[in-house]
């Protein structure tokens, strides 16, 4: 028998490299990630690892038991999802969503409110996390549905551990100070403002990748003078004249802050892209069926 918490320790071994990596992934001791880890081994009556040194090796079997992992995920998430539409004739229990923070704001508050209304016995859980770390919660099994914004890094739509389904296109603006040369109206090109001070999220947000990628392809590289974690920070600084930068249309600007919304024109226009993620073979689950149709309709 094989304890699938247990192959999803490989799993995250594979892709962190080390145990310590996959303990805090995991949000595990090292101590337990190795312990876990042997008796998966003695349950398949197999070597899985070898040491070398502070880092240990994959062994061929373990190769072959990662090349079934995915499959075999997704096909209990099936059988979860069947046991519980057999089970419930409502909808009930606790739906866990994690997403970023202006998903939450655009889409989630309301689609919360939604869900309350039509199924009353379901218990929505809402957490705030970055794009990555809401892949990983997903694969931890801490979290059923998790609404992100791909970035370059992210894993692509055809990773076998996930179903992600496309929600919402979000273009960005660029904000300027009010009177700045680039207060325009009828809109600017992108690379008009290569040479001006940028005001961005820190490295870790998602927007940062995002804004660099968009850069790149108007032709230049910001010049990037100062960080801030919130949009309101963001929109005050570029107020007083520090710096420009890349504002998304769903994020709102506070009205004392005196600062202008450019679109952009030209091609390609940056934007955003809301995707809603699961573990693949999980969309049918009642309650995370239900979740989906609150983000789609």
């Amino acid at each position: 028998m094989i304890d699938l918490r247990r192959l999803r320790v490989l799993q995250v071994l594979a892709e962190q490299g080390t145990v310590t990596a996959t303990a805090a992934a995991l949000h595990l001791t090292p101590s337990a990630v190795s312990q876990q880890l042997r008796q998966l081994a003695r349950d398949l009556d197999v070597e899985l690892l070898h040491a070398e040194g502070r880092r240990v090796r994959l062994t061929p079997a373990a190769r072959v038991l990662l090349d079934h992992a995915d499959t075999l995920a997704a096909q209990w998430e099936r059988a979860r999802a069947d046991l519980a539409a057999h089970r419930h004739e409502r909808i009930a229990g606790t739906l866990r969503i994690c997403a970023v923070s202006s998903a939450i704001a655009a889409l989630l508050a309301r689609a919360t409110t939604d869900l309350r209304r039509r199924h009353p016995r379901l218990r929505v859980h809402l957490r705030e996390e970055e794009s990555a770390d809401c892949y990983e919660l997903l694969l931890a099994d801490e979290a059923d549905l998790a609404v992100v914004l791909p970035t370059p890094d992210a894993p692509p739509v055809t990773d076998p551990r996930f179903e992600q389904h496309p929600l919402l296109e979000d273009p960005q603006d660029l904000l300027v100070p009010r009177g700045h040369r680039l207060d325009r109206p009828d809109g600017v090109p992108l690379a008009e403002a290569a040479g001006e001070s940028w005001i961005v999220k820190p490295h870790n947000n998602d927007t940062y990748a995002l804004l660099t990628v968009a850069c790149a392809a108007a032709g230049f590289t910001p010049r990037i003078t100062h960080h801030a974690k919130e949009w309101f920070a963001v929109s005050a600084l570029v107020a007083e004249g520090f710096g420009v930068c890349l504002l998304p249309r769903l994020v709102p600007v506070p009205a004392e802050h005196a600062v202008v919304r450019i679109p952009l024109r030209g091609r390609p226009l940056p934007s955003r892209r809301f995707v809603a993620c699961v573990r693949r073979g999980s969309t049918e689950h009642p309650v995370v069926a239900a979740g989906l149709a609150a983000l789609t309709t």
